[in-house]
């Protein structure tokens, strides 16, 4: 830095510009170069000694200055983590901000009261007592919005979740398979509900259309597919490895889980065509229709959140209830489709309304019958078994005696549950479906 002071050109950055904001860019060009705010102030002193340099000149400049002291903050955040450089970006709109309102409110006031001291020559005191000045009122104000400058910090450098989510599949961690399987567990559980999500968003469209959802809606199940990927990948690698029984079986029951995950998602989108038909040709289908289906709606809701809880927890208890709810869905569905041939051949509905609802009607089936695939898979694995299709056959059929006797009573208890109420569909009614 010595050398410089010597120089003319470099000493004139600091003399010649009258402009506020002129004087600004210099400070904080000339800090950041030299990546030392007490250099670039040390310098502005020693000039201050020619007599050259007034406070109007002076002022700008050190404002400048306390922009550029945070580059070093910068590059020093840069390939940190994610909070580093936060706090970095905290530090440089902190400097920003103030710096800004220290100008207006200096500039306003001396529109105003014409200050005698700004053509004055500054003394290297005056600068040190600017400089202070500045930080100590920056401080003093801005530190009520501490959290307002974080949020702003946390919106320029947005949380990545799903690069955290994919990060914690350590390809280092294969050569513990009992860590790998739980890591590739809680990536799952993550994967699992950005597809209960994407339904339920859906869901909510057919029923008032939104642009922004609408892309939330494509965004979640692009990132369900990513998930199925980087899941798929890496379980893939776990199962070359040596595995103990137990873990061949978590992975092997993960695999099928992660593309039942995937296949929710998938609908959503299918979900999402619908709703699009149905505000595009602004289908309304008849009110004993919309009650219909909102009892439907709530049933698969419920199936979800129970299928993505019971997974998540690892609950078995609360697995073995999404079946009977299943089952549940599954009347619910071909019932809605009798009552709507019903209202056809009366009359009253449209067969153009027809194909939205069946639509809609095996997309919720569809849904359903994934949630009981995830469910009944993390039954089996549990009681050492992978083989569904015999696990519900038993149930149903009742050849395992005691849990065909629950299943009874869960899925009774689902029917009262969810019952339509009492309608009626005349012939005069409009042609709705």
């Amino acid at each position: 830095v010595a050398p410089l002071q010597d120089e003319a050109w470099f000493t004139n950055l600091f003399v010649r510009f009258s402009n506020p904001i002129l004087g600004v860019l210099v400070g904080a060009i000339v800090t950041g170069v030299i990546q030392s705010s007490s250099a670039s102030v040390g310098i502005l002193q020693a000039l201050s000694a020619t007599g050259v340099i007034t406070y109007g000149s002076a002022i700008p400049i050190i404002m400048g200055q306390n922009i550029g002291t945070c580059v070093t903050a910068l590059l020093s955040s840069v390939g940190a983590n994610k909070n580093a450089r936060r706090a970095a970006m905290v530090h440089l709109y902190f400097n920003i901000i103030g710096v800004m309102l220290f100008l207006i409110i200096f500039y306003g006031l001396n529109s105003v009261l014409h200050f005698t001291f700004v053509n004055d020559t500054i003394a290297a005191w005056g600068i040190a007592v600017v400089h202070s000045t500045f930080n100590i009122a920056a401080t003093v104000v801005l530190l009520p919005f501490a959290g307002l400058l974080e949020k702003l910090a946390i919106l320029t450098i947005p949380d990545d979740t799903q690069k955290e989510s994919f990060a914690l599949l350590d390809e280092r961690l294969l050569n513990t398979p009992a860590m790998a399987v739980e890591r590739a567990r809680a990536a799952t559980a993550e994967m699992a509900e950005l597809a209960r999500v994407g339904v339920f968003q859906a869901m909510s469209l057919t029923h008032k259309w939104d642009d922004t959802l609408a892309e939330k809606v494509k965004e979640e199940e692009s990132k369900v597919d990513q998930y199925e990927d980087a899941l798929g990948t890496y379980l893939v690698k776990l199962s070359g490895r040596e595995l103990n029984h137990a873990d061949s079986q978590s992975v092997n029951t993960l695999l099928h889980t992660i593309s039942d995950f995937e296949r929710i998602s998938d609908h959503s989108v299918n979900l999402l065509k619908s709703a699009d038909e149905m505000h595009t040709k602004n289908v309304q289908f008849s009110q004993d229709a919309q009650e219909e289906l909102q009892v439907l709606e709530d049933a698969v809701q419920d199936t979800l959140n129970r299928t993505t809880e019971a997974f998540r927890k690892g609950d078995l208890h609360l697995a073995s209830k999404v079946e009977p709810l299943e089952q549940v869905v599954d009347e619910l569905v071909r019932a809605i489709k009798a009552r709507h041939i019903a209202r056809l051949q009366a009359g009253s509905c449209s067969i153009e309304y027809g194909f939205v609802l069946d639509d809609l009607l095996t997309n919720y089936e569809r849904v359903c019958d994934h949630c009981s695939n995830v469910a009944v898979a993390q039954i089996e694995v549990a009681q050492d078994s992978f083989d569904t299709h015999a696990y519900l056959n038993d149930l149903r059929s009742g050849n395992a005696a005691k849990e065909s006797e629950v299943f009874q009573r869960r899925l009774d208890r689902y029917r009262e549950r969810y019952i339509f109420p009492e309608n009626e569909t005349t012939p005069t009614e409009e042609k709705q479906g």
